[in-house]
């Protein structure tokens, strides 16, 4: 006799391979997920069309900015497996659009673009006022082999064990407020800078590279952003900032200009305007993948940045974890 269930499987796939078949005919397959097809569009014109969305209401274009490759990196994906579990082409066809505009937008930056035949290295690290270990962080800076550092949010209680840390490596060093300079070589004409916040998060110094090229360093650590309920994307105080930033520089006298710091924003960001729309992003240039920094324990965006004019980043790339919520940020420049 036959057993219970024998002779049933082969069945059971035989008519789970025809609703499969019949799932993917013309004529069904063009007409569902009609709404799974509008998304897709409606994903690839907002990444077209961000720098539309305005910001007079909660900063709600800066907040999209700030995460705009997880809009496709995210969007996708979920779009896509939607549309086959319902079996829509119309759905995948779509899909085609905001695949397209994003590889078109980020694309490039995850790819390798790190080159060689740098002769300055510079780093820069928002070192986390609460960092349990300032003697590693301290540590872990110099086993980078930058010859120009820059550090930010220092706290008063863990500035000496920054100095002790870096003073062999660093025998130059300046330290406005809550931000600091540390080089291999002379600096010169050191100033706090006033970025509009009340105290300060910003300096000027001139670096004596070698050759005798002078160099003008800025390190700046621009007012922290939100999200909250009641008043949206609230990044008001750093767009100030940003913009005085921008006019420093702007102003600046020497060809040659690197901007290192915490800038709580991305290059994505509209607000950052000033500032972006006259340097480079080391990262973007000559990086290695999005380069995120923040934060530390899973990085959803760059808001530490390594900006240059007047000079070629040839690579950069991002440091090991210390005690920071940050992550560190390096890069090699042709001067």
């Amino acid at each position: 006799m036959t057993e219970p269930g024998q002779g049933q499987d082969p069945e059971r796939v035989a008519s789970l391979a025809r609703r499969l078949r019949d799932g993917w005919r013309p004529e069904g397959m063009w007409c569902r997920g009609i709404v799974l097809a509008v998304s897709a569009v409606l994903l690839g014109l907002l990444m077209i069309l961000h720098g539309h969305v305005p910001n007079t209401v909660g900063n709600l274009g800066s907040l999209l900015e700030t995460f705009l490759p997880w809009l496709g990196m995210l969007g996708i994906p979920v779009l896509l497996t939607a549309a086959v579990l319902r079996r829509s082409a119309t759905a995948i066809v779509a899909l085609v659009l905001p695949a397209v505009v994003w590889a078109g937008f980020f694309g490039g930056q995850v790819t390798d673009k790190r080159g060689t035949g740098g002769n300055l290295i510079v780093a820069t690290h928002n070192v986390y006022a609460g960092n349990p270990d300032p003697a590693g962080t301290a540590r872990e800076i110099v086993k980078a082999g930058a010859d120009v550092v820059a550090l930010e949010e220092l706290a008063g209680n863990a500035l000496p064990k920054y100095e002790e840390g870096l003073a062999k490596t660093y025998p130059y060093r300046t330290v406005q407020g809550t931000v600091g300079l540390w080089s291999k070589y002379p600096l010169s004409d050191v100033a706090p800078l006033n970025i509009k916040i009340g105290w300060t998060r910003a300096l000027r110094a001139t670096v004596k590279a070698p050759g005798g090229r002078r160099i003008a360093f800025y390190v700046a650590h621009l007012p922290s952003v939100d999200v909250q309920l009641d008043a949206g994307f609230t990044a008001n105080r750093r767009d100030k900032s940003a913009a005085a930033l921008g006019e420093a520089i702007a102003a600046e006298r020497l060809e040659q200009v690197i901007l290192l710091g915490d800038l709580n924003g991305t290059m994505n960001d509209r607000s950052l305007a000033p500032v972006t729309a006259q340097m480079r992003s080391a990262q973007g240039v000559a990086g290695d993948g999005f380069g995120f920094t923040y934060p530390a324990g899973f990085p959803m965006a760059r808001i530490d940045q390594i900006m240059v004019k007047g000079m070629d980043p040839v690579s950069s790339w991002s440091l090991p974890r210390t005690g920071s919520d940050h992550l560190p940020l390096a890069a090699s420049v042709k001067i």
